[in-house]
C-alpha cells in the first residue's frame, strides 16, 4: 500500500484525463456544490488534507467516464454536473441504474482494487470531479476510519435505493414508478425555472431506461400529466409545476 506520506504528491491519472484540464483540488467544496455525504463528521482540517490527495477534473457533455469492464482505476466526487450510470444487456437495451448528482460519487468506492467496473459512467452535461487513485483513497480510508465508514454508508444507501426500485419494477404500475422516479429527481438534479417550477434535464428515453418501461408509455404518461397541469414537456426536458400532484400519484407521504 502506497506509504501516507506520498498523499501530498498525487499520481497524475491514467487513461483518459490526459486530454482534460486537471489541475490540484481545492480544499474547500463551492458553495453551489452539495455537502458531501463522503466527508459528514470529518474535521475541516482532515477534509482539506484528504481533497489535496485528489486532482480536479473536467468532463465534457456526453463524454464516457469509464466503460463497464474496464478495471477500477480511481474513484470520483461529482462536485459540479450529472452523471448517469449505465448498464447495457445482450440486446443492446440500455438501463439507466441511478444519477449522481453534486456531492454524490461515481462508481466503486469499496474494494475497488480487487475488480472492475461493472456498469458505465457518461457525463449528461459539463462535469467536475474530484478525483482519487485507488491507492490513494485506500490510503486516505486507513488514515481516516470516519472516511472509511461514511463510504460504506455511501454503499449501503445505493445498495438500498436499487432494491427499492427493483421491488417497484416487480410489483408497481408503470404510471406509479415513473411519478416515483421523478419525484426522486428533484432534489438531485432538478433546478427552478419560471419561479416555482422545477425542470429535470432528462429525455422521455432516459426515463424510460430508468423505470423499465417503454419510450411510448412514458410519452402517453407524461402527455396526460400536461393536461392535468402537473408537468409542462420540453424535448429533451421536463418541468415538474405541481410536485404536490405528483407525489399524490406516486403514492408519496
Amino acid at each position: 500500500m502506497r506509504p501516507v506520506q506520498a498523499l501530498s504528491q498525487p499520481q497524475r491519472l491514467p487513461l483518459r484525463l490526459n486530454r482534460l484540464e486537471v489541475k490540484p483540488a481545492h480544499p474547500r467544496l463551492g458553495r453551489s456544490e452539495e455537502p458531501a455525504q463522503l466527508f459528514s463528521d470529518i474535521a475541516h482540517s482532515d477534509v482539506a488534507e484528504i481533497l489535496s490527495a485528489a486532482h480536479v477534473v473536467n468532463f465534457d457533455r456526453q463524454e464516457t467516464i469509464f466503460h463497464a469492464g474496464e478495471m477500477v482505476q480511481q474513484v470520483m466526487l461529482l462536485t459540479e454536473g450529472s452523471v448517469k450510470i449505465t448498464q447495457i444487456d445482450e440486446n443492446g437495451c440500455v438501463v439507466i441504474l441511478r444519477l449522481v448528482g453534486p456531492g454524490e460519487i461515481i462508481g466503486t468506492i469499496c474494494g475497488a482494487k480487487y475488480g472492475s467496473n461493472s456498469s458505465s459512467a457518461e457525463a449528461r452535461e459539463i462535469c467536475k470531479a474530484h478525483v482519487w487513485s485507488v491507492a490513494t483513497f485506500e490510503a486516505l480510508s486507513d488514515r481516516f476510519p470516519t472516511f472509511r465508514r461514511n463510504s460504506m454508508r455511501i454503499l449501503a444507501r445505493c445498495l438500498h435505493d436499487l432494491e427499492v426500485r427493483f421491488r417497484e419494477i416487480s410489483t408497481e404500475p408503470v404510471a406509479f414508478r415513473l411519478a416515483r422516479q421523478v419525484s426522486r429527481l428533484i432534489p438531485r438534479v432538478g433546478r427552478r425555472v419560471d419561479h416555482d417550477d422545477i425542470e429535470i434535464n432528462l429525455s422521455r428515453e432516459e426515463l424510460a431506461q430508468m423505470t423499465a418501461t417503454t419510450l411510448f408509455t412514458v410519452s402517453r404518461l407524461l402527455s396526460k400529466w400536461e393536461q392535468q397541469g402537473i408537468v409542462s414537456l420540453r424535448r429533451l426536458a421536463v418541468v415538474i409545476r405541481d410536485p404536490i400532484a405528483l407525489a399524490n400519484i406516486s403514492g408519496a407521504k
